[in-house]
């Protein structure tokens, strides 16, 4: 059975992870997960995706059990999560993760790493790591900072504490709150919603917040290039005509 399932909806990718009972993050998840993005990326037909959890979790960490087992192998399952989880980030197409339960530990570092994060009423977020002794190693103390500030970062990395999604939602965490039985579709919508967009505009928009130190002269650079594209040409003649723009990422 896949670790990681597929369904293509549309222009949108769904990935599921399926990895009972509490969709750890084991070694082999995260290559499935990798191989997925890979394709799907490579794939012009998708211009979005979704990542989700099979059951009542959307992901409880890295595996522990097998984790313990690593040994010196520990450092590559450690680089192999940052760079996956940093291919999320900077990934040309809009990723949403639809939290369906607890994100915990590399669960939330996942989450983090997405574009948008909607969650149902259930959902927890936390780094537990330090009650095992242990810190985050895929950028929880990176990326956690970034999303809700420093005080609220320390708090909860220092305390390992778990907060419900209104608390995440208050601080921001988590973009919406939808009920359960209509997140993933809700997040779909959304998803189709971002790959109807200009491909090359989002992208553009990704890199700019991925690199702030490009400042102003980068988003003037970023908006000469795409004014020169047939995607640009194409939105203001639809806007013109007041018709809806069919954009084709060139």
């Amino acid at each position: 059975m896949a670790l990681v399932s597929q369904e293509q909806r549309d222009h949108v990718m769904l990935f599921e992870l399926n990895h009972p009972p509490v969709n750890s993050l084991s070694f082999p998840l995260l290559q499935e997960l990798s191989e997925a993005l890979d394709m799907a990326l490579a794939n012009d037909d998708i211009r979005a995706m979704v990542i989700t959890g099979h059951g009542s979790f959307f992901a409880a960490g890295a595996d522990i059990p097998s984790f313990l087992q690593l040994g010196n192998d520990v450092n590559e399952f450690l680089r192999y999560g940052v760079k996956l989880f940093d291919r999320i980030e900077q990934s040309a197409k809009p990723i949403i993760a639809a939290i369906n339960g607890p994100a915990l530990g590399g669960g939330n570092e996942m989450a983090m790493a997405c574009d948008l994060r909607i969650a149902c009423p259930d959902a927890r977020f936390g780094q537990p790591e330090v009650n095992l002794g242990i810190i985050p190693g895929w950028g929880g103390s990176v990326r956690l900072p970034k999303l809700i500030g420093r005080s609220q970062a320390t708090r909860l990395l220092l305390t390992g504490d778990a907060i419900d999604a209104d608390e995440a939602l208050r601080i921001g965490l988590i973009h919406h709150i939808v009920p359960s039985h209509l997140l993933v579709e809700y997040a779909l919508n959304q998803a189709d919603r971002l790959a109807s967009l200009p491909p090359l505009a989002l992208q553009a928009i990704k890199e700019l917040l991925a690199n702030p130190e490009l400042g102003q002269a980068g988003e003037s650079e970023k908006m000469a290039q795409l004014m020169r594209t047939d995607d640009a040409t194409e939105g203001i003649t639809a806007f013109l005509q007041k018709r809806r723009p069919q954009f084709r990422g060139r």
